[in-house]
């Protein structure tokens, strides 16, 4: 059952779990073009998921640590701060929800919903690139 499990985890993870998460929150792609991420609602989305979140945690780790109200973790670097705090921006729940209340008509449905997505992946690669990168570059020069 352990090797099973095992397994099975990268295709619950990043093939089922994803598919019902947009089937649940009722994500259609049907119809929607590359071009319409340009378009500003999605865009702005997008845009304030990644960069608003990554600039609120960073920001905050840059404003503590300097008074000693907080410190980095021993070995930590910069860059593992912002890899850790790029994830942040991963919120589709949420802010599927926020937007929906900020944004009342359906015409609104897609294009939020589009943002939504395209900001969390950004967030979330972005933060595994970081790591994976940070984590090498601190290997070697160890």
């Amino acid at each position: 059952m352990h090797r099973l499990e095992h397994s099975l985890h990268p295709w619950v993870a990043f093939a089922i779990l994803p598919i019902f998460a947009f089937t649940n929150a009722g994500v259609s792609f049907g119809g929607i073009s590359p071009t319409a991420l340009a378009e500003p609602l999605p865009l702005g989305i997008a845009v304030g998921l990644f960069a608003g979140k990554l600039t609120g945690v960073c920001g905050a780790c840059a404003a503590l640590v300097p008074f000693g109200l907080a410190k980095l973790p021993e070995g930590a670097t910069w860059r593992q701060i912002v890899g850790v705090a790029a994830p942040c921006g991963v919120g589709f729940t949420m802010s599927l929800s926020i937007g929906s209340l900020a944004f009342e008509g359906s015409e609104y449905y897609t294009p939020l919903r589009l943002g939504v997505i395209a900001g969390s992946t950004l967030s979330g690669m972005t933060g595994y690139l970081l790591l994976r990168v940070g984590s090498e570059h601190s290997r070697t020069n160890s």
